[in-house]
């Protein structure tokens, strides 16, 4: 009788510690990441069709399953707890990215960006996005508590962070797409938090004096003709070269219309035209597909799920939260919009894949991880009715 009244007590523990997380969670960020996985996960089988193997939507969906447990891990784990282990996330980042100088595996861009290892390839600077942040957020806290954010002392201690990480990611792995976002999340996340104009004025002169120097000397000629490509009209005016990836994915685009060929009916997707269609492309796999709208829905659902981060970081009980919940939303801009805007032709190809849609263990993990610490954001500040 003993064993019955207590198992009894535990069970209806768990249910109430289960209502109650569901009820301070944030369940509706997570139905949205979940229906941005589906959707994904549909394109990546109508974009793989014609290798014959399911493999990547097996690879994508146990990606997602992990990415979900990650994403309730992450909400129980309170983001100040994370920062007060600033120095561990520092020295983690930085070794993960060297790590690349050793384990480092190049792609057929020429990135090495990656690390495999018994089949599976994992991207570190796509990992470290997450540590970045928090680390960023903290760095930002402590320096508008003590000296203040707009201090001249602050700014070497601001830009050593982003620098470092920067650097190596260029320097190590050539990945200028990784590179470009953490410079995007860094200056929406100093903007926010209430960097003077001035500085950013002083920044843009100093990128700007020393742009020449590393554009000429760091850049192959064939690179800075992908950068150049989509607004100069002389490079590759045949289309073969640099620009035939974009003019395929174009071509595919203007063939959807309003709402598509059908999934697993498009003509380029499924003789495979589309250069990395499971990828970084998969937009395009989308447009030929399912047309117009459905392109407006992958809009309308990222949309959703940038905005629920920007609403939840609004009402955060702290800077810290705030600036964390900003930071991610400035990841998922930047990318949704190079992404789409590499696909239509209106930006360079620089390998950066569409958020929760495009093929990616790595991004998809992420990705999950992240929207796990805004919903323990929002759990945490239940001070104000969501």
């Amino acid at each position: 009788m003993y064993v019955y009244y207590s198992g009894v007590v535990i069970v209806k523990a768990v249910f109430s510690a289960l209502k109650n997380y569901i009820r301070r969670s944030d369940i509706l960020l997570l139905c949205l990441c979940l229906s941005c996985s589906i959707f994904g996960i549909i394109l990546i089988a109508s974009a793989t069709n014609v290798q014959d193997t399911s493999q990547f939507v097996l690879v994508q969906s146990a990606a997602t399953v992990m990415g979900i447990c990650l994403y309730f891990l992450f909400s129980l784990i309170d983001v100040d707890i994370m920062a007060q282990k600033w120095k561990v996330l520092y020295i983690f980042s930085v070794l993960f990215i060297m790590s690349l100088q050793i384990f480092g595996v190049a792609d057929n861009t020429g990135n090495k960006a990656w690390i495999r290892f018994a089949g599976i390839g994992i991207q570190p600077a796509e990992i470290v996005k997450i540590p970045f942040i928090i680390l960023l957020a903290k760095l930002m806290c402590h320096l508008r508590e003590t000296r203040g954010l707009n201090n001249i002392w602050s700014i070497p201690q601001l830009l050593a962070l982003f620098g470092s990480l920067f650097v190596l990611i260029i320097v190590i792995s050539s990945d200028m797409g990784s590179a470009l976002v953490y410079a995007f999340i860094f200056i929406v996340m100093l903007w926010v938090g209430g960097l003077k104009l001035y500085w950013f004025i002083i920044g843009s002169g100093a990128v700007a004096a020393i742009f020449p120097y590393v554009w000429n000397n760091f850049f192959t000629e064939r690179y800075r003709q992908r950068i150049l490509a989509p607004y100069d009209p002389t490079i590759d005016p045949t289309g073969m070269d640099i620009k035939y990836q974009v003019n395929l994915s174009r071509t595919a685009m203007s063939h959807g219309g309003l709402t598509g060929s059908g999934l697993f009916n498009g003509t380029e997707t499924q003789t495979g035209t589309i250069f990395a269609q499971h990828t970084d492309f998969i937009f395009a796999v989308a447009a030929e597909e399912l047309g117009f709208f459905g392109c407006l829905l992958i809009v309308g659902l990222l949309a959703a799920i940038i905005i629920r981060c920007i609403y939840v970081g609004s009402r955060a009980k702290d800077s810290m939260g705030m600036l964390v919940c900003v930071g991610i939303a400035a990841m998922l801009i930047f990318q949704t919009l190079e992404n789409i805007g590499m696909c239509i032709g209106l930006t360079p190809v620089i390998g950066l894949t569409l958020p929760f849609f495009s093929y990616g263990g790595s991004s998809i993990i992420t990705l999950y991880a992240a929207m796990g610490i805004v919903s323990g954001i929002k759990m945490r500040s239940m001070t104000r009715r969501y």
